[in-house]
């Protein structure tokens, strides 16, 4: 049997939870409302944004890009800043009321993970605390110390598709790429960790399934769960398993 991997790295917004379309969007239409502005991200648009990484770069991008009439007021940069932590807070709230389910497969590699000592990490440019209200609200109360890195938001300059992020984590981990497996849901995603080394497993969404996914390990349709199993869309072959486990895991860095 192959080496199991030393470490699983994963994207959270797509990846772990499908908390775009019904979380993120809905509260940054939240916070746009209650600064009296008329922008509305519906479902169609928000997906085109999403090509775009990072809140805030996200609302810039779409001035630029889809608002020729609105006119910037003088403190622009603070208004972004006033509107993403508005977003902050009512992603969190809307995780709290009626919170967002993992994706299949997800908790039950985490729990494979953690009893056979593999070690875990988040890398998103997704904020801090809508990372600590997701695991808290989807995993556990304590689920935030499951993680040897957190890694998110603006703990490096360059987002993804830049590979920064995922060097910060291996440099904290200790890890080379060779000893780990990446988790990504977007073409972004897929580019950063492909440029930081990284065998990358992609697990496809609503938003993201016509993203050009050619250079990843395995696409998926999802992670699998006993009695749902997963789909291989792309990628290396992985024996037939219905769902992605270590042993998977450690032939796909095995056959790199």
């Amino acid at each position: 049997m192959s080496p199991l991997p030393k470490a699983l790295l994963f994207d959270v917004d797509g990846t772990l939870a499908d908390t775009e379309r019904d979380g993120h969007r809905v509260a940054f239409n939240r916070a746009f409302a209650e600064a009296g502005l008329d922008w509305v991200w519906d479902v169609p648009l928000y997906g085109e944004l999403l090509a775009v990484t990072g809140g805030k770069e996200r609302m810039r991008h779409y001035v630029a890009r889809y608002r020729p009439d609105y006119h910037p007021p003088v403190d622009y940069d603070d208004l972004i800043v006033r509107l993403h932590a508005a977003k902050t807070r009512h992603y969190t709230a809307l995780l709290a009321e009626s919170g967002i389910p993992l994706r299949p497969g997800v908790r039950r590699l985490l729990d494979e993970a953690r009893r056979r000592g593999v070690r875990l990490a988040i890398v998103t440019t997704t904020t801090p605390a809508n990372v600590s209200a997701l695991l808290r609200h989807a995993l556990a109360p304590d689920a935030e110390q499951w993680f040897d890195v957190i890694a998110a938001g603006d703990v490096v300059a360059a987002k993804k598709p830049a590979p920064d992020i995922y060097h910060y984590v291996l440099r904290r981990l200790g890890l080379s790429p060779r000893q780990c497996v990446a988790f990504e849901d977007s073409e972004n995603g897929l580019r950063a960790a492909l440029a930081a080394g990284l065998a990358t497993v992609v697990t496809v969404n609503e938003y993201t399934r016509t993203h050009d996914f050619r250079d990843a390990a395995l696409v998926l349709d999802h992670l699998g769960e006993p009695g749902r199993p997963c789909r291989v869309l792309a990628g290396a072959s992985v024996n037939g398993v219905a769902q992605i486990d270590l042993v998977a895991l450690g032939e796909l860095l095995a056959g790199r």
